[in-house]
């Protein structure tokens, strides 16, 4: 579908004007709140609430490109009423698919206050020194509290959750596929988090949703993680009861690792495996050699070329060590469901032995490089360095800002636009590195693994780095 069309389609689909008060949260805001809230200038939080209120009200519409949304509904607008008996969110021209007869759906409305919430939490959190975020330590503390503040976890079920990763863009075999390895996990009561969005982000949770009702599990939790760059291009799916909203990229993808207690990874495009070089370059740490973390490569028979090039990008970019880190499993979903129960149960008693929290793994140690925020501007992305003779760690920093890179300017509105403006990101690296990446996103284009609708136009070019 071309973005003329596609326009013109989501045009079709606004509400010109509706109201919506919270229910059983945040009902209540400061002075200081609302001002920030209302602020349009420097400091002011107005644009970020309503971006990522438009990315929330946007769910169920098949979109990942961020820019062609904030363009299309450049004239929706949200504003917070104070009302006798607390605080009221009027909206205009937003996507009609959020509302039925005209009253928004409810889990819409707990999603668009999830939103409210954690946006608030964050700006007046940091601005009273309470979540600071200079030191490492530091850092793995913010995490912590804005997901405690999220009410993300749970003591009833303390090592159940599952993070599943993978694209937005899979095929109908593929996504299937997600729902029946879901289904086996809700069926052993095991929970989901995922990057709360479509494809193989919604798949897992609504085939754990159908394994949790049979069982009759009725506080099953379908976490959602998002972050506000990302959240436009991959509005969370209906299935998320507990959706939170990190300040960025990192400290998004420290909270999946902090929280998982196990992960499921199928196929996908550069996003997936931004998330693969994240997980495994912080298992390569020597001090995490120790902790146990299960991880399982799965798709259907038809998925098969897909992970023997991931499996053999892996071996080529971060070594034989990093392939003993996972498993590959094909077309079972039972056997995946078993291997991960029998994995949780080794992480609960690691845990039990050292001490650690259930809910929350504080002994992870994650390097400095993988938490600190990477802006991928085109100076930024040439200046990478990405080379074989890197330590292990190194690379896999760089190469995860690489790949981050990349989704920016694949789905994200300012790298979408960056990208329109001075054109594609440039990468040099080696002769070995620029080969394997090379074919890995040719592969994904190829397999239309990059964009869910519409031609895909490369965001990038890699030169070879002269030594």
């Amino acid at each position: 579908m071309s973005d003329s069309l596609s326009r013109a389609e989501l045009n079709r689909r606004k509400l010109a004007h509706a109201q919506v008060s919270p229910r059983g949260a945040l009902e209540h805001l400061s002075q200081r709140e609302l001002t920030l809230l209302e602020s349009r200038g420097a400091g002011g939080l107005h644009p970020l609430f309503r971006k990522c209120a438009l990315a929330v009200l946007a769910s169920g519409i098949e979109i990942d490109d961020a820019k062609l949304l904030f363009d299309t509904f450049s004239d929706f607008e949200i504003r917070i009423d104070r009302e006798p008996f607390g605080v009221r969110l009027e909206v205009w021209n937003a996507p009609a698919t959020a509302f039925v007869d005209g009253r928004m759906i409810e889990g819409v409305r707990e999603h668009l206050f999830s939103v409210l919430r954690d946006i608030v939490y964050v700006a007046t959190e940091v601005e009273a020194g309470r979540l600071e975020l200079s030191t490492p330590a530091a850092i793995t503390d913010a995490v912590f509290s804005i997901l405690r503040n999220g009410r993300i976890f749970d003591a009833r079920s303390p090592t159940n959750l599952v993070v599943c990763w993978g694209g937005h863009s899979i095929s109908r075999e593929e996504y299937v596929y997600t729902k029946r390895v879901g289904y086996e996990l809700g069926l052993r009561g095991l929970d989901v988090a995922t990057g709360c969005g479509p494809g193989a982000m919604k798949g897992p949770m609504k085939g754990a949703a159908i394994g949790h009702a049979k069982q009759r599990l009725t506080s099953g939790r379908y976490v959602g993680i998002t972050e506000p760059g990302i959240i436009a291009a991959e509005p969370p799916n209906p299935i998320v009861n507990k959706l939170v909203i990190l300040p960025d990229i990192e400290k998004r993808l420290e909270a999946f690792v902090r929280v998982g207690h196990g992960f499921v990874i199928f196929p996908g495009g550069v996003g997936t495996t931004e998330e693969i070089l994240y997980l495994l370059g912080i298992l390569l740490e020597p001090d995490n050699e120790d902790q146990p973390m299960p991880v399982i490569f799965t798709g259907p028979q038809s998925a098969r070329s897909y992970f023997e090039r991931i499996d053999r990008f892996i071996g080529t970019t971060l070594g034989s060590e990093a392939l003993r880190r996972y498993r590959i499993i094909y077309d079972d979903a039972e056997a995946v469901a078993r291997a991960l129960v029998d994995g949780v149960e080794d992480v609960r008693t690691h845990r039990s032995r050292t001490d650690d929290a259930f809910a929350y793994n504080w002994r992870l140690r994650i390097p400095e490089g993988f938490q600190r925020p990477f802006e991928p501007t085109h100076e930024a992305m040439a200046a990478l360095e990405l080379r074989l003779d890197q330590p292990v760690h190194e690379r896999a920093v760089n190469l995860r800002r690489a790949f981050s890179g990349l989704v920016a300017g694949n789905v994200k509105d300012s790298g979408i636009r960056a990208v329109e403006e001075h054109g594609p990101f440039r990468l040099r690296a080696d002769r070995a590195l620029m080969n394997a990446i090379e074919e890995l996103l040719s592969s994904f284009a190829a397999e239309q693994r990059m964009k869910l609708e519409g031609e895909y136009r490369a965001c990038y070019v890699i030169d070879e780095r002269s030594s």
